[in-house]
């Protein structure tokens, strides 16, 4: 059982559950953002998918803050929620937990809040399916 250091999001299950390679660590021996940033898009946009119920695109990101660096060997899950919904805009905010030490320790490492849009067939934005 890991032990929660009060980072947890308030949510339950994670959108993505990725482990780091070590082709993707900078010279400090960390994760570089840029790979965490993707993981972080990949998991928003499943969201976003679902709750249109089609193709999105990411628009803008609005706050991120790196909390605390990603070590190899770290578990990373990507939690996610709808935080606001517009006509054909949502934001989801999307918060990243490490476990490490072999499952005794979580750290939440990142989160921001990410706006997608639901997209038409001709790539353009289009209102989003009913609540």
């Amino acid at each position: 059982m890991s032990e929660n250091t009060g980072n947890s999001p308030p949510y339950h299950d994670p959108v993505l559950r990725v482990v780091p390679a070590q082709r993707d660590i900078n010279s400090n021996g960390h994760i570089f953002g840029g790979w965490v940033l993707s993981q972080m898009d990949i998991a928003g946009g499943t969201l976003a998918s679902r709750i249109a119920q089609g193709p999105c695109a990411t628009v803008a990101i609005e706050t991120m803050e790196f909390i605390a660096p990603i070590l190899l060997r770290d578990v990373i899950s990507v939690y996610a929620h709808l935080e606001k919904r517009g006509r054909t805009s949502m934001g989801i905010r999307i918060e990243v937990i490490a476990t490490r030490n072999s499952g005794l320790e979580d750290v939440k490492v990142t989160e921001g809040l990410f706006t997608f849009v639901a997209l038409d067939e001709n790539h353009r934005p289009k209102p989003l399916p009913p609540e």
